[in-house]
């Protein structure tokens, strides 16, 4: 993609701005599933797992923390650099297929059943539920009710689509990437349109100007003619 054909946002007076338009992150779905998986891990690591002597609850609680906060950074700063957000959206998607598998483990280690392929029925009702329900304020009152297949169960179906979503959200980023490259475009493109809109405006004034002389010459023609007139 040309320089010239780079899309860009304006400010109020019509200057380019080589800032990307924000994203709000708290608006996708992805994001607010991972603060879901923020929460609920810790509330299953309080329960479930030894409060000392056990390295696997600082590795879940940091796991999660991160995809929500490489989430929030790399969206973030991708208003600058989408080569950054990429970059911290990967490393997201990495901390969440760990995540994922920390939770399959724990089933296989207790002898306790993964609905997706043990129990069709309780995983097809869990994803309809996860599907439709994004905010952690809907899973909030289960967390001191539910058994650990049960959050084990939720945590991995939250953690398959938290991928899923963000795999389509970074193959959209990486397209754009590769059509219209990173800030270093942004930025000759901006000053290309600012040229090119500086090179129009010196050309409209130049018409004016032409058009002005014009005019004064034929209003001195006119003045001539109205002199010779009155001799």
């Amino acid at each position: 993609m040309s320089p010239k054909d780079i899309p860009l946002n304006r400010y109020n007076d019509g200057v380019p701005s080589v800032l990307r338009k924000a994203t709000v992150y708290t608006d996708l779905h992805f994001y607010r599933k991972s603060d879901v998986l923020v929460q609920l891990t810790k509330s299953f690591c309080e329960r479930f797992l030894p409060r000392y002597g056990d390295r696997t609850v600082d590795q879940m609680v940091q796991a999660a923390r991160s995809i929500k906060q490489n989430i929030v950074e790399g969206l973030t700063d991708g208003q600058t650099s989408l080569e950054v957000e990429i970059k911290l959206l990967g490393i997201a998607r990495g901390s969440n297929q760990e995540l994922l598998e920390d939770y399959m483990d724990y089933l296989k280690q207790h002898s306790l059943v993964e609905w997706a392929t043990g129990n069709k029925a309780r995983f097809d009702s869990l994803r309809t539920f996860c599907k439709e329900h994004s905010d952690e304020s809907d899973y909030r009152p289960y967390y001191g009710r539910w058994t650990n297949e049960e959050m084990a169960n939720v945590a991995i179906c939250l953690c398959h689509m938290v991928d899923r979503a963000m795999t389509s959200f970074l193959e959209k980023r990486d397209r754009e990437f590769v059509e219209q490259g990173g800030i270093r475009e942004r930025m000759t493109a901006a000053r290309l349109d600012q040229r090119g809109t500086q090179k129009q405006i010196i050309e409209h004034q130049q018409g004016e100007i032409a058009a002005l002389h014009a005019q004064i010459a034929s209003l001195k023609q006119e003045l001539e003619n109205l002199k010779s007139k009155l001799k």
